[in-house]
């Protein structure tokens, strides 16, 4: 049998070899948390190599995500999908191994890490998934046994770095105030960053800082001792009503005789000699990613996998046969599936919302649509950033989250940018479907969290309200003019701006049905008229762009428009029929789900033939020039805005029929001349 270090040591030779042959990389984090790692990996970690899938499997997060070569040394040892051809061919392209690691490449990767201190974020919206989950479906039977179907452990790995960014105090707090009792965090305190000692820039006292949170914290663990780890951590399972700190004192590049503990192991190879010199430290022997079959097998924990996911089977089993309709929700909900009379419920909401022809500002009309959304799709989950109520996130019947209590809302506080990436995170675990809100503005705060969704592809939906210079007095500093542009220009990114209550229903439904990337729902303070439309019209709403006013004669001209800009544009159309200038009102709630459609639809809602087009929307115009061509023009937002009633504002801008009737007949002369 070999011993823990010899198995670390495996650990340390994969990472410094990969790192050396990719000429990049960073070497120290692995070689230096590899004792950490194999204790856990082996001796606690409870996963199935051979079904990295396992529903009731413990998530592993390596937020320090720099040291990729820790996790995919991990994956290959233990017996995942990953070989040692997929190691040597670390940060190449098109390869398993990225260089940080990447959601959906290699198996076993529960999330992308990287952004420092998000893959924290996302663990603790990993152990609040299992926290909710298991408040609903773990029961108790007639005999009085209780079945716990969902009971799971998330361990992250965090570092210096990690927690020096602010995003560790807003969910570090957060997951103390709710006592994520199955979340356990290991420290790599190296006291090591890229610039070198960080003594003389991060000198906090960081287990005070986790008492003070509400965590147990476990401090002055020696980091290279695996038993004392495996201590640690036994201890850390006992506690289920606090996160646990283990705090772990290692030495950055463990075993580098020259390099260890300093900053050149950090983000750069070793270098040849040294590499050689590692060896010899180690007394490792082997060729550069060649394992000894002995040490292999006592790695290898496919069998122990297999044998807990078996248990797990009999007792799901025993649980469907005692409550058949909940392990029913269970295997839907874990699948992603949606009701299975979904289309004909959202159908039918949105022809009674269409019927009521009622106007109201478009936060209100989420809030009512969230209400309704609540009791068809129990998985839903939502919160706010301090915002609920001007939001619209929470609804009469909403549950909030306690350190006692399961639920499906959370009070975020004012934590924008923990919010998301915890959201991320509950995405990441499977069976919820997490919503978020705070002011369009604020998306500032959370930006990398909102561009980690659309990076790996999460049903996280974002709800954005007060969307414009519209809301008015707060002025500009809560005015939002260029965040539009940078939702829109976000890879991955369904962007909703609808212009009444049809649209916001046709926006919510969207973004529930897209499994396979995030959504942006971006909402209005002020009211919103409802806009009339035919039966044929409505059924296109969905369609992200449609036909809304068509004049009587051969359209001259086409506005483009969304949101609050649509009245004003529809009696922009009205008045330029009356000058002879007949014109089509498009309205483009998001052109994403527009994008998609066929060609033809396109070529029918906006003609190539019919240059003469103007965009309108209250915000930085950058982005609608792909839309209305050359010779089309804009009428948008290239200042920040001022303080005032929101219609008072909206006119000082420009945001008038007149100046939309001005714009279109510019666009006719251009097109004439």
């Amino acid at each position: 049998m070999s011993s823990r270090r010899d198995k670390a040591n495996a650990i340390r030779v994969l990472a410094m070899d990969a790192v050396q042959q990719a000429s990049s990389g960073h070497p120290g984090a692995p070689m230096g948390m590899a004792d950490i790692a194999e204790a856990l990996w082996t001796s606690v970690l409870r996963h199935n190599p051979a079904n990295p899938q396992w529903a009731n499997r413990d998530r592993f997060v390596l937020s320090n995500g720099h040291g990729s070569m820790l996790l995919y040394a991990l994956l290959h040892l233990t017996g995942y999908d990953l070989s040692a051809d997929d190691l040597r061919q670390f940060r190449q392209l098109g390869s398993k191994t990225p260089g940080h690691p990447e959601y959906g490449y290699a198996p076993g990767v529960e999330t992308t890490t990287g952004p420092l201190g998000q893959g924290l974020a996302n663990a603790v919206g990993m152990a609040l998934a299992e926290k909710v989950l298991s408040a609903t479906f773990n029961q108790t039977d007639e005999s009085g046994f209780f079945h716990e179907l969902v009971n799971h452990h998330t361990y992250v790995f965090a570092g210096d770095g990690c927690l020096m960014e602010g995003i560790s105090h807003e969910v570090c707090s957060l997951a103390g105030t709710l006592g994520l009792g199955k979340l356990i965090c290991i420290y790599d305190d190296n006291g090591i960053s890229i610039d070198g000692e960080v003594q003389g820039w991060f000198s906090d006292d960081t287990p005070a800082r986790f008492e003070a949170y509400g965590w147990q914290v476990i401090p002055a663990i020696d980091g290279h001792d695996g038993e004392a780890v495996l201590a640690a951590l036994q201890n850390a399972k006992t506690n289920l009503t606090q996160p646990t700190l283990i705090c772990c004192r290692t030495q950055i590049g463990f075993g580098s005789p020259n390099k260890a503990g300093t900053a050149a192991s950090h983000g750069a190879p070793l270098g040849v000699e040294e590499v050689q010199a590692t060896r010899n430290q180690l007394d490792w022997s082997f060729e550069p990613f060649e394992i000894p079959q002995a040490l292999l097998a006592d790695w290898n924990c496919v069998d122990q996998g297999q044998l807990l996911e078996a248990e797990w089977n009999d007792q799901f089993s025993a649980y469907q046969a005692q409550f058949p309709a909940l392990a029913k929700e269970y295997k839907r909900r874990l699948a992603g599936e949606l009701p299975s009379d979904w289309t004909e419920q959202m159908d039918d909401l949105l022809a009674q919302t269409q019927a009521a022809a009622n106007s109201m500002a478009s936060r209100t009309a989420s809030g009512q649509t969230i209400g309704w959304l609540s009791a068809l799709l129990p998985e839903l989950i939502g919160g706010s950033a301090d915002l609920s109520g001007s939001n619209n996130t929470i609804w009469p019947e909403a549950k909030p989250v306690s350190t006692s209590e399961g639920g499906n809302y959370i009070y975020y506080g004012v934590r924008e940018f923990g919010m998301t990436a915890i959201a991320n995170g509950m995405a990441l675990h499977g069976g919820l479907i997490p919503f978020t809100g705070t002011f369009l503005m604020f998306m500032e705060y959370a930006r990398n969290a909102v561009r980690m969704s659309a990076l790996m592809g999460l049903r996280n939906i974002h709800v954005y309200s007060h969307d414009s210079i519209g809301q008015g007095e707060d002025g500009p500093t809560h005015q939002p003019v260029e965040q539009l542009t940078s939702l829109r220009t976000t890879p991955g990114m369904n962007v909703w701006r609808p212009c009444d209550a049809v649209e916001t229903v046709a926006a919510w439904c969207s973004a529930i049905e897209n499994s396979s990337g995030p959504s942006a729902l971006v909402l209005s303070r002020q009211t919103l008229a409802h806009q009339q439309r035919s039966p044929a019209q409505l059924a296109d709403v969905g369609r992200g762009g449609y036909i809304l006013v068509e004049p009587d004669q051969t359209p001259q001209a086409l506005i483009l428009a969304t949101g609050s800009e649509v009245e004003i544009c529809r009696n922009a159309a009205h008045s330029l029929a009356e000058l002879g200038i007949p014109t089509r009102l498009v309205s483009l709630p998001c052109a994403e789900i527009f994008a998609l459609q066929s060609s033809d639809y396109q070529e029918a809602v906006l003609p190539s033939s019919l240059r003469s087009r103007v965009a309108v929307e209250a915000a930085h115009g950058a982005y609608w020039s792909k839309w209305v061509g050359l010779d089309g023009s804009i009428v948008s937002l290239d200042t920040f805005g001022e303080s005032g009633p929101g219609a008072e504002v909206m006119a000082h801008f420009g945001f008038t029929a007149d100046k939309v009737v001005a714009a279109v007949q510019e666009s006719v002369d251009r097109a004439d001349s």
